[in-house]
């Protein structure tokens, strides 16, 4: 089985230590400056080289936190609190920031390759973590590394839903294994000071030969279908083909004028002559019936019958 590939594009923890900004430069110049002036005016180097002393230790006692960020401050290497957001002070050389934690939604992509499901079928399952810290304490002093931890348990959570599930479900109940997956990370991050917002599965890739099969299996329950359907329609027709030579039966007047009305709507739909043997006018009777309506509209032109006038 190949190795897991990980691409956590989560951003990471700010580096530790404390940080320059305004204040510290401001800090260190102050002195300096002064130092200077005093050297100027005495004419010992002392005043320039304390100063330079006593600023570039003053310049690491401010820090600015930014507004998503908290800073962890230990004293002595003992945890001391939280600091931020905006500025705040320290003591130099006694109290140290140790991480920078930024309580914004991160983001992770993690992946799970050639996981077997439930059935024994490997797939490769990309998808995308959206998570926050919501205990900067916690997320300091009980992991390591916070964001390496929720990448790491994220894919070991995905391994373990595909493991369980089989492939059908996995391909169409991509909700509710979401769902899962959101709650199982959200175990194991908890205690880290992590919650996880939402998980989301960007894409589930099947072996080549298994999507052909699946295609044609696809084709072959729709061709099901469809020639169930068409034996239904069959069966209908059949129905109503019974019920109509009911009528029929005791009709043959109606049933020539239905024979007739075919050939009508043959001729019509085709558009060109149609040559209909004699036996088949005879055994309808379409003669006899053509002449009894000629005798018929030939009397009603007279405007009278042979017992008296027409009424």
């Amino acid at each position: 089985m190949a190795s897991d590939s990980m691409s956590a594009k989560y951003r990471p923890p700010t580096p530790q230590g404390a940080r320059l900004n305004v204040i510290a430069i401001a800090c260190f110049l102050a002195p300096t400056l002064l130092g200077l002036l005093i050297t100027a005016v005495s004419g010992s180097p002392f005043g320039v080289i304390v100063g330079a002393l006593l600023g570039w230790v003053a310049m690491w006692a401010p820090n600015v936190a930014k507004q998503w960020e908290r800073a962890v401050v230990l004293h002595l290497g003992e945890y001391k609190g939280l600091k931020g957001p905006g500025l705040f002070w320290i003591i130099p050389f006694v109290d140290t920031v140790a991480c920078w934690i930024d309580q914004r939604v991160l983001t992770t992509s993690f992946a799970a390759e050639e996981s077997l499901t439930s059935d024994t079928v490997p797939v490769n399952v990309d998808a995308v973590l959206f998570w926050m810290v919501y205990d900067p304490e916690k997320a300091a002093l009980e992991v390591q590394d916070y964001a390496q931890a929720v990448s790491w348990a994220a894919q070991t959570a995905l391994r373990d839903i595909i493991g369980r599930t089989p492939l059908t479900v996995l391909l169409r109940g991509r909700e509710q294994i979401e769902a899962d997956l959101q709650k199982l990370i959200d175990e194991r991050s908890n205690p880290w000071g992590v919650t996880v917002q939402s998980v989301e599965m960007r894409d589930i890739v099947i072996p080549a030969a298994l999507q052909d099969a699946m295609s044609r299996e696809a084709q072959a329950s729709r061709e099901k279908e469809a020639r169930v359907i068409l034996g239904q329609a069959e069966v209908e027709i059949s129905h109503l083909f019974d019920q109509a030579s009911k009528s029929y039966e005791g009709n043959p007047t109606a049933l020539h004028l239905r024979a007739m009305n075919i050939l009508y709507e043959g001729l019509k739909e085709k558009g060109a002559l149609m040559l209909i043997p004699s036996t088949a006018v005879e055994s309808m009777g379409l003669g006899g019936l053509l002449g009894a309506a000629a005798m018929r509209q030939q009397t009603l032109s007279q405007g009278e019958t042979p017992n008296g006038p027409v009424v």
